[in-house]
C-alpha cells in the first residue's frame, strides 16, 4: 500500500468546507458590524401596557474589565417616549465620561448629570434641546455616585467615596456641601468620626460606598453608606445621625443597598423606599415609634438581579431600575409590569421627567397595598438585542419536563447575564453566537491540521527509511 493512502483523502476539500463554514459564520458579525448604529443600538422596548406619563431618562453606567479609561460599553442617557420610543441619546464616552451616576430632572427642564471622568467627577446642567451643557463643575473627587443642587441651585451637595489619604492613613470618605459662588467648600461630615475601620468595606480602599445623599429636610441629609447595609439621616448643624435603619452585617434587613428615597405617610411617619441591590428586591420600611417595620416588598432573586434605584410615582406606581436585567420597569403596588425598556449597560438611574427627582408618591401603607410582591408581565427580551425570547426563557421551553429543565434554565440565565457584558457592542446575539461557533470551528481544523501535518511526517519518514 501507498503510504499516502493511509492519509486522510482530499485534505484540500476538507479545508475548503471549513473555510466556507467560517466565512458563512462570521458573516452576521460583518452585517452586524456595519450596521450598528452607535447612540440607539441595543436600546429595545418590552411590555408596553399602557402609555408612561412623560418622559422617563435613563443613565446608563457603561461597563468594561479593565477598569478605568474609556475604551468601554458607553455611558448613554437615553430619553424614553411613553410608549416607549427613544427620544434621543446623550453619548457621554464621546466626551470624556467614563461613568454616568445619578441624573436629576430640574425644574427648568433641564438636567444634573453626575459623570466620572480621568482625574475627578463632573457635575453639570444639561439642556436636552440645545444637546449643551449649560454650566459644569469639576471636582478632584474619585468615583462619585451621587451629587445635588440645594439651597435654590447655590449649592452642591456631594456624596464622596473612594477617598482614602494615604498621607495621613485616614479615610476621608464623608459627605460634604460645595458653594458654587464662593467656589469652595463650605460643610462636611467625615464618616470615620461615627464608625470603626472594620465597618464597612476596605477602608483602605472602597471603606463606606457612599452611593447617595439627599437633603430631606431643612438641615436633614439623608445618605447612603452601602458598605454598612444601612441608610442614615444626619443633621447638618449638630453633625449627629438622627436616624438609622438597617446595621452592618444585617441582611435581613438590608444588603449592599443603592439610591434610597425618604416618603413621609400621612399620619408622618418617616418611610424609606430603597433598592436591597444584593437581596435582588425593592423594599419599604415606615418607622412606627422606635421602630422599622417593612410594609412592602418587591420581587427575588428570579425576578431582579441587583436592582439599584426605585421611585414612587405620583399614581403609586414604582419606577424601578433593575441593573443586571439591563431595564427598567414600572410596576403597579401588585407587581404587574406596565412599562418596560431595556438599556445596557449596567442603567443606574431612571426618573420621569414630569414626577421630578426621587420619590413623589404615596407611601404603600397609606396606598393600602402590604405586604411581599413578585414581578410578572415581563417581555423577557434578551437584554442588547431586541429577541423577543432570553436565552434562559429558550432553553427552559425547549427542555421543559425533562430531568435538565432547571439545569438549562440556570445556565440560560448565566448567558443572559453575562453575554451583555462581554459581547461586542457592535454585534448583536446570533453573530456573537455564530462567532463562537467560526472560532471554535476554526480551533478544531487547526487541531486537525496539525495531526494530519504530523501523520504526513511521520508516514513519509517511514517510508524514506523502509
Amino acid at each position: 500500500m501507498d503510504w499516502t493512502e493511509r492519509l486522510p483523502p482530499r485534505p484540500w476539500l476538507v479545508r475548503g468546507v471549513v473555510l466556507l463554514l467560517v466565512v458563512s459564520l462570521l458573516a452576521p458579525s460583518a452585517v452586524s458590524a456595519i450596521t450598528y448604529d452607535q447612540e440607539e443600538s441595543n436600546l429595545t422596548k418590552g411590555t408596553i401596557e399602557e402609555p408612561a406619563n412623560g418622559t422617563t431618562v435613563i443613565s446608563v453606567q457603561g461597563y468594561h474589565f479593565q477598569g478605568q479609561g474609556n475604551k468601554k460599553k458607553p455611558a448613554r442617557l437615553v430619553a424614553v417616549g411613553p410608549n416607549g420610543n427613544i427620544e434621543w441619546v446623550h453619548n457621554g464616552s464621546k466626551e470624556g465620561a467614563s461613568w454616568f451616576y445619578d441624573v436629576d430632572p430640574l425644574d427648568n427642564g433641564n438636567l444634573l448629570v453626575t459623570s466620572t471622568q480621568r482625574g475627578g467627577t463632573l457635575v453639570y446642567e444639561y439642556n436636552p434641546e440645545t444637546k449643551e451643557k449649560e454650566w459644569e463643575q469639576f471636582l478632584e473627587i474619585h468615583d462619585t455616585h451621587d451629587i445635588d443642587l440645594i439651597n435654590n441651585g447655590t449649592q452642591l451637595l456631594v456624596a464622596n467615596m473612594r477617598a482614602y489619604n494615604e498621607s495621613t492613613g485616614q479615610n476621608d470618605d464623608r459627605l460634604f456641601v460645595y458653594d458654587l459662588e464662593d467656589d469652595e467648600i463650605t460643610w462636611e461630615w467625615y464618616f470615620r468620626s461615627h464608625y470603626e475601620k472594620k465597618d464597612g468595606g476596605d477602608y483602605t480602599n472602597d471603606w463606606t460606598h457612599v452611593n447617595d445623599v439627599d437633603k430631606i429636610g431643612p438641615g436633614k441629609y439623608m445618605a447612603d453608606p452601602r458598605n454598612m447595609d444601612e441608610v442614615i439621616v444626619v443633621d447638618r448643624e449638630s453633625k449627629e445621625v438622627t436616624m438609622k435603619l438597617g446595621e452592618d452585617g444585617n441582611y435581613d434587613t438590608l444588603q449592599e443597598q443603592h439610591n434610597p428615597d425618604y416618603l413621609e405617610s400621612e399620619s408622618g411617619d418617616p418611610t424609606i423606599l430603597v433598592a436591597d441591590s444584593e437581596n435582588h428586591r425593592i423594599v419599604e420600611y415606615e418607622k412606627r415609634g422606635s421602630d422599622w417595620e417593612s410594609t412592602w416588598e418587591m420581587g427575588s432573586s428570579e425576578k431582579f438581579n441587583w436592582p439599584r434605584d426605585a421611585d414612587r410615582l405620583p399614581n403609586g406606581n414604582t419606577l424601578i431600575t433593575d441593573s443586571s436585567n439591563h431595564r427598567v420597569i414600572e410596576v403597579t403596588p401588585e407587581g404587574e409590569i406596565v412599562w418596560e425598556f431595556y438599556s445596557p449597560w449596567l442603567p443606574y438611574d431612571a426618573e420621569r421627567v414630569t414626577s421630578g427627582d426621587g420619590s413623589n408618591g404615596p407611601t404603600m401603607a397609606d396606598h393600602g397595598t402590604t405586604g411581599e410582591y413578585q414581578v410578572s408581565g415581563s417581555a423577557n427580551i434578551d437584554p442588547g438585542t431586541g429577541d423577543r425570547v432570553k436565552m434562559s426563557v429558550l432553553l427552559g421551553n425547549t427542555f421543559s419536563g425533562t430531568a435538565i429543565e432547571d439545569d438549562m434554565r440556570e445556565y440560560g440565565e448565566v448567558w443572559d447575564q453575562a453575554t451583555p457584558f462581554i459581547r461586542p457592542i457592535w454585534m448583536n446575539e446570533y453573530a456573537f453566537i455564530a462567532a463562537i461557533f467560526a472560532i471554535l470551528l476554526v480551533l478544531g481544523w487547526l487541531v486537525g491540521e496539525l495531526v494530519y501535518q504530523r501523520r504526513r511526517i511521520y508516514y513519509g519518514v517511514k517510508h524514506r527509511f523502509a
